[in-house]
């Protein structure tokens, strides 16, 4: 089980774990909860630079469509294929095996990230 107070968070849902000057990048429990049943994940390839709280990609489900946004700048090092092939590990496993995508981090991007209280704060409580 992922240590949900190691990661920080975004107020548009997304999770970051960084590992040195790579983050693992998600959507929290409570964002999968609320797209509903996911059946469909757009991803950017390996190589594209990203800027963050800029599109980046598309979760799509049964109830609608939302945007993945880049949680730092930096550029997209991998993407997880097997939850475009299979995206109901985003509702099944939001915090492991339904990681979305990891950067390779600017460091000067990092500012501004919330911690796990604040996030569930965000949310009105909800974890």
């Amino acid at each position: 089980m992922t240590d949900l107070t190691s990661l920080k968070y975004t107020a548009e849902h997304e999770w970051i774990a960084f590992d040195g000057d790579t983050a693992r990048v998600g959507i929290t429990d409570y964002a999968a909860d609320k797209l509903g049943d996911v059946v469909f994940v757009e991803l950017p390839a390996p190589g594209t630079a990203v800027t963050a709280a800029s599109v980046v990609g598309e979760i799509e489900s049964t109830k609608s469509v939302g945007e993945l946004y880049a949680p730092v700048s930096g550029v997209i090092a991998e993407v997880n294929d097997t939850v475009v092939d299979d995206p109901s590990l985003v509702n099944t496993d939001p915090f492991g095996a339904g990681w979305l995508v990891t950067i390779t981090v600017d460091a000067a991007s990092v500012e501004g990230l919330l911690d796990r209280d604040a996030y569930i704060a965000l949310t009105g409580g909800a974890e």
